[in-house]
């Protein structure tokens, strides 16, 4: 595709109305971020959003901007903020929630749509799954057929929704069942029963998650033959590497979690192939992919015949779950997180039964010593419940790495290829271009700063006291080592006497 340079990235979206679900998670922040200060002349952003906890759309919207990821976009283009448009509305209610005003105002003025709202929760009913993963979407694509001048359609899965396949290509895939009577059946059927049947529904899927957004892919490539449509496939979605500043993080979960209790001397022990490689990709990498593929998608003439055009955003680096570890124990005690309990050692194992024993040793005793002490001074016992949720989420996420995928990238390459000199700076994916151990050490610090937060000027008092839990563990190890022999020796002494 040759370029025209009036049609760069940045003067594609000029004068672009665009729609984002999902605009209060991980991928949505970042991507509004990156809108509003990379394209500066977008017209408005529509932003679904649903009230929680006491606070209406306005309110969430005016707390979420607060955020320290917005503090370059608030020195650079301070009044760029005022082309968020929040919506009210829920992913999870048919049609969405849509007021008809709403929904008009919709279908008159949005020309791109980025469709990143999910439910990732690995252990949510089939029937909450198929709402929000799957039915929401077949609305979006409902609501996207009436507008006028929809441009682009591009549709976050992930590159997990493929898990029978070894080998994923960047192509749509049979549907592995029929999303319209999933959704007939989420709306029909009680949540009791539909429980019954959610493992034969899942047959080889490990969770509700994955199902649910294999069945809205169909649902995309269905609407494909009507709607200019684009799947974007990322994988594990960890910190920013650097845009627009490096190591920004704000939610613990899945493997997010797992580091950061790892890096507190909290997690001792997890169930994990070692071996396996590990395949994640930083968020900055994904935001600017899914603006690049709708770019694109704006600038190729759309035609009935047309097929989504897929893109697996996932990672060249390849590294083994051990490595990972042992990597991340290495920066963490470069950076350690402040107040850790033990030293940061994490034993992986792929023996479910070998797991369940460590836990119960390394994990469930200790927390009910500490959960028994914290009673007895009129403390809330809180360590149980960590370690509980813990156990989910290793159990949880355990699936992912006892497996291993390969992606095709072939669109990927082209895809760079095709953005302008002026513009690569600003939206170049260099997967192969950045030092894993480097990365992980900004993942670190953005752990320290974004989630735990941290003041890096107490760093010199954090490695104080990681080197007293280092001697206190040391201590401890050598006394248990002492009462160990010395109970081997008086039972080797008693059986001789004998």
């Amino acid at each position: 595709m040759t370029i025209d340079p009036a049609k760069s990235i940045p003067a594609f979206y000029a004068g672009q109305s665009v729609f984002v679900t999902g605009a209060t998670g991980f991928l949505g922040k970042v991507f509004i971020e990156k809108i509003l200060r990379s394209c500066p002349d977008v017209r408005e952003i529509f932003l679904l959003m649903r009230s929680k906890k006491g606070l209406n759309v306005n309110e969430r919207l005016q707390q979420m901007l607060n955020l320290p990821l917005y503090e370059k976009l608030r020195e650079e283009r301070p009044s760029n903020f005022e082309k968020l448009i929040p919506i009210s509305g829920n992913v999870s209610e048919k049609g969405l929630g849509l007021s008809d005003a709403d929904r008009q105002m919709l279908i008159e003025r949005v020309t791109i749509i980025i469709h990143g709202a999910a439910s990732v929760r690995f252990n949510d009913s089939l029937k909450y799954s198929i709402f929000v993963n799957t039915r929401a979407t077949r609305d979006i694509c409902i609501l996207a057929q009436s507008m006028k001048n929809v441009k682009a359609l591009v549709y976050v899965s992930t590159a997990f929704a493929h898990v029978d396949k070894q080998f994923i290509e960047e192509k749509a895939y049979p549907p592995i069942a029929d999303w319209q009577k999933m959704i007939e059946i989420a709306e029909s059927l009680d949540e009791h029963i539909l429980n019954i049947f959610t493992a034969k529904c899942l047959d080889y899927f490990p969770n509700t998650y994955i199902f649910s957004k294999n069945l809205a892919e169909s649902v995309i490539q269905e609407y494909s033959s009507s709607l200019p449509c684009a799947i974007v496939r990322p994988s594990v979605v960890m910190p920013t590497l650097e845009d627009p500043v490096p190591g920004w993080i704000d939610n613990v979960y899945g493997p997010i979690g797992l580091y950061v209790g790892g890096g507190k001397g909290v997690i001792r022990v997890a169930c994990c192939n070692k071996h396996v490689t590990e395949n994640s990709v930083p968020v900055d990498f994904v935001i600017k992919a899914i603006i690049a593929v709708s770019w694109k998608l704006g600038l190729t003439r759309f035609t009935e015949s047309s097929t989504p055009f897929v893109l697996n955003c996932t990672t060249q680096k390849h590294m083994t779950h051990q490595n990972v570890i042992r990597t991340l124990f290495s920066v963490t005690h470069e950076t350690p997180f402040e107040g850790i309990i033990w030293t940061p050692n994490t034993i992986l194992t792929d023996n479910f039964i070998l797991f369940y024993i460590l836990t119960i040793l390394w994990h469930i005793l200790p927390a009910m010593l500490i959960d028994f002490v914290s009673k007895f001074f009129g403390r809330r016992p809180l360590l149980m419940r960590l370690m509980r949720n813990l156990y989910v989420a290793n159990r949880a996420v355990s699936y992912f790495s006892f497996h291993e995928w390969k992606y095709s990238n072939t669109n990927m390459s082209p895809l760079m290829c095709s953005i302008s000199p002026d513009d690569r700076d600003m939206f170049l994916m260099n997967y192969s271009d950045y030092d894993i151990r480097h990365y992980l050490k900004i993942c670190n610090v953005g752990g320290k700063k974004f989630l735990r937060h941290e003041d890096m000027n107490r760093l010199d008092a954090a490695k104080a006291h990681r080197n007293r839990v280092y001697l206190f563990v040391t201590l401890v190890e050598i006394f248990i080592s002492i009462g160990v022999l010395w109970i081997l020796y008086n039972w080797m002494y008693s059986t001789n006497t004998v």
